[in-house]
């Protein structure tokens, strides 16, 4: 399993609590309202808005939920200011972790997350002490039975993308994040169907993580992931394979 997509794997497994709890349409309103203010209304012309409406779509929000929030970015309906903040520390092990947050109180974010590290055995860092472990890269994958590793190579590379990599069940497409949207556009002209799109933060050295800390860990990432504020979370810890399975 790819280093990105451990955490991915796990989340997978309680998504559908995370669902009945509301957290997954939450963090897609204020992506979208965020992505609008930031860059318009417009899709066509707002690469990061196109974005948060198809991950959107892909939960079943409301096409009347998605308009709305689009209309709070753009200023067409009064919406709640957000701000975007990064956090960085280290969870259990050792283990990198960086924080994406958007909200409407920092203090409020920024004690609630350090509470989360401290609670799990992790320390809330400053600002660029885990940030040089990651690069920005744009990542799909492509399931095996949709296309052979010739052909999505072909495809993938002619059309910007870095890397095309064998996964076990999967390809993993990498991309510079410049190159996102040329590389979506040539999978889906292609009829080459992918999941997981997104540009995301990827570790280049991986951080194994075993026993309690392992356990600890899991519950740092899920304690994150259930925080209001938080929007994403990104980590290189390494953790075994059997204790994901074990979930």
């Amino acid at each position: 399993m790819s280093g990105h997509n451990k955490w991915s794997t796990i989340k997978h497994k309680k998504g559908a609590a995370d669902a009945k709890r509301g957290k997954v349409f939450t963090k897609l309103i204020k992506e979208i309202t965020v992505a609008a203010k930031m860059g318009g209304g417009d899709q066509n012309a707002n690469p990061r808005l196109r974005m948060a409406v198809l991950a959107a779509k892909a939960e079943n929000m409301p096409k009347a939920n998605i308009e709305r929030a689009v209309k709070k970015g753009t200023g067409e309906l009064e919406g709640v200011d957000y701000e975007e903040i990064v956090y960085e520390g280290y969870g259990p092990g050792g283990a990198a972790v960086i924080v994406e947050v958007m909200t409407d109180n920092k203090n409020r974010a920024v004690a609630d997350v350090r509470h989360i590290f401290n609670k799990n055995n992790g320390n809330l860092g400053a600002n660029g002490c885990v940030a040089w472990m990651f690069a920005k890269k744009g990542i799909f994958i492509v399931d095996k039975k949709e296309a052979s590793e010739e052909r999505l190579m072909e495809i993938a590379i002619e059309a910007g993308a870095e890397d095309v990599k064998d996964d076990g069940d999967t390809f993993e497409v990498t991309t510079a994040p410049p190159d996102f949207e040329l590389v979506k556009t040539a999978l889906e002209g292609a009829a080459i169907p992918f999941h997981d799109a997104e540009v995301t933060m990827v570790p280049q050295n991986m951080a194994k993580v075993e026993g309690k800390d392992a356990e600890q860990m899991i519950k740092l990432m899920d304690m994150l992931d259930d925080c209001d504020d938080v929007q994403k979370v990104y980590t290189n810890a390494d953790i075994p394979d059997d204790m994901i399975g074990a979930m």
